[in-house]
């Protein structure tokens, strides 16, 4: 059974660059996209983006320009790049997986990693 699990700072000051990892544990198949996702306070969902695997990226597109998504298959992570935060920023952030086909929802999450954006 995989687990996911993210990490990285949980304070992050306004104009910096936000990274987060996620952390495969378990097998990894070549059927699934590695999403990553957040819940700010008081609010729903939010995807970010997804890598595929073969390692093609996709993104929301009202967050693409200050998005990156990449892995390192080597240690079976990957990784998420946010620039120039804002408070608007903070939130929950989740990695998850979601089976390479049509319909299919997400089937593995992280628990989630708390995101503050302060000076």
């Amino acid at each position: 059974q995989v687990q996911l699990q993210e990490s990285g700072p949980g304070l992050v000051k306004p104009s910096q660059m936000l990274s987060l990892t996620c952390t495969v544990f378990g097998d990894i198949s070549t059927n699934y996209a590695w999403s990553w996702i957040r819940q700010p306070p008081g609010k729903g969902l939010e995807w970010l983006g997804v890598i595929a695997y073969d390692g093609s990226t996709y993104y929301n597109p009202s967050l693409k320009s200050r998005t990156s998504i990449s892995r390192d298959t080597s240690k079976n992570q990957f990784s998420l790049h946010l620039s120039s935060v804002t408070p608007d920023d903070t939130a929950v952030y989740y990695c998850a997986r979601k089976p390479l086909i049509a319909g299919s929802k997400y089937d593995t999450w992280g628990q989630g990693t708390q995101v503050t954006v302060s000076s």
